[in-house]
């Protein structure tokens, strides 16, 4: 575990509210990216990343960590979205929503492109099974290893692999579509 993170821990087992404060400031957009990603719902990612948290300072004096304290909190992430999908009470709203990916560009001309690209790159994702695009998310955008979700998902990571070799083709078929039936016109 990174040292700043088990001082933060320890800081946080004593009560000590700056480091819960450090942790959520630290992690907050990339774990909000993750949930909001899952979920296609920004408020419902908002409102589970809260969850997360208030659960982190509830537990922080039981909390023996196993895995950094990045991938204890991305796997809280995801286990709070599946318990959403379980429950089916999400609603799917398009992802600019979450409001974390946005162009870096200030010219308007390719802002334009690049929120089109991001919108059909979103409509692609969500037409995924959620398995297939809850690796793909995990892996990408949490830059978690396929070992490391496969442990966390408790399941093989063979399996992970392959939600996320099928996933990945299905969205390369999406987007760029069977090209080899127009080749051969």
């Amino acid at each position: 575990m990174i040292p700043e993170d088990e001082r933060l821990i320890y800081e946080l087992s004593r009560g000590n509210r700056e480091a819960l404060r450090k942790i959520y400031m630290k992690y907050k957009d990339s774990l909000l990216t993750i949930a909001a990603a899952m979920l296609n719902d920004s408020a419902a990612a908002e409102d589970i990343l809260h969850d997360v948290f208030i659960t982190l300072a509830r537990c922080a004096k039981r909390l023996e960590l196993r895995v950094n304290l990045k991938n204890y909190l991305i796997a809280s992430i995801a286990n709070k979205v599946r318990d959403k999908y379980r429950k089916k009470t999400h609603t799917l709203l398009e992802l600019e929503k979450a409001g974390h990916i946005s162009s870096q560009s200030h010219d308007p001309e390719k802002s334009a492109i690049f929120d089109e690209q991001f919108r059909l790159i979103a409509d692609a994702l969500y037409k995924l099974p959620f398995e297939q695009r809850e690796s793909i998310i995990l892996h990408i955008t949490g830059s978690m290893k396929f070992r490391e979700i496969a442990k966390m998902l408790k399941i093989s990571t063979s399996t992970v692999q392959g939600r996320y070799r099928y996933g990945i083709d299905k969205l390369r078929k999406e987007l760029i579509g069977d090209n080899k039936d127009e080749s051969r016109r």
